[in-house]
């Protein structure tokens, strides 16, 4: 179940959305995990329901998404479904943060990861067989599929099992806070991809809405007046 909802559904989707959006945009995107994890603990984990400010911030988490995608996004229509497509991927990953949590908190990071990878190539390896390219990849491909696989899996993997049994799901997803600033950085830098407005926009509600719908931001409430005699 974790290598499906964890690695092969979200990794596939994310994989076919950036095809058609930029990786400042996917970034953004995958942000809004931490959304999805206080809307899915409504059902996973009562006690985490999202009522006052964590409520709004859902909402307006969900805004920023809808800013990101936009009525007439980047891309034309291939460009919303490759942000609906990632978004998609983030409840995927909201979906197997609070599985993971909640039910492997005895298990070591590296056996989640090994067993959970391993789990994901078995179920995409008939889907892989069948889209072969029609030559052998060259070094470059190789050796970017190498570090991927190395670094933005494996040591991200065992790092992220790690924070789960340490943190707990509401904690531990707030690393996706970190996604877009890199993201939207490393595109300009090396990509020359465009600082949009609709990106900032999106980046900053999604933000936003992520901090007040994980309580990481608490909005001082309503004190009552003290009654005099």
């Amino acid at each position: 179940m974790l290598g499906v909802i964890n690695a092969a559904i979200p990794f596939t989707l994310i994989a076919w959305g950036e095809k058609h959006v930029d990786s400042g945009v996917a970034a953004v995107a995958n942000s809004s995990v931490p959304i999805f994890v206080a809307i899915l603990a409504v059902w996973f984990v009562p006690s985490e329901r999202s009522t006052g400010w964590r409520l709004v911030g859902v909402a307006l988490g969900l805004v920023g998404v809808a800013v990101l995608a936009g009525v007439h996004p980047a891309g034309g229509w291939l460009g919303a479904a490759g942000t609906g497509a990632i978004v998609v991927a983030s409840i995927s990953y909201a979906a197997a943060n609070l599985y993971a949590g909640r039910r492997m908190a005895t298990t070591g990071p590296a056996v989640l990861a090994a067993t959970s990878m391993i789990s994901a190539a078995v179920v995409l390896l008939p889907f892989a067989l069948l889209s072969l390219p029609s030559h052998a990849p060259g070094w470059r491909s190789l050796g970017s599929a190498v570090a991927l696989g190395l670094l933005g899996t494996a040591l991200a993997q065992i790092l992220s099992y790690r924070m789960l049994r340490i943190y707990g799901s509401s904690r531990a997803v707030l690393v996706a806070y970190m996604l877009p600033a890199f993201a939207l950085l490393y595109g300009a830098l090396f990509l020359s991809e465009p600082l949009t407005w609709q990106k900032l926009v999106g980046l900053a509600t999604i933000l936003g809405g992520v901090a007040l719908g994980s309580g990481a931001l608490r909005l001082p409430g309503r004190t009552p007046m003290a009654q005099t005699p």
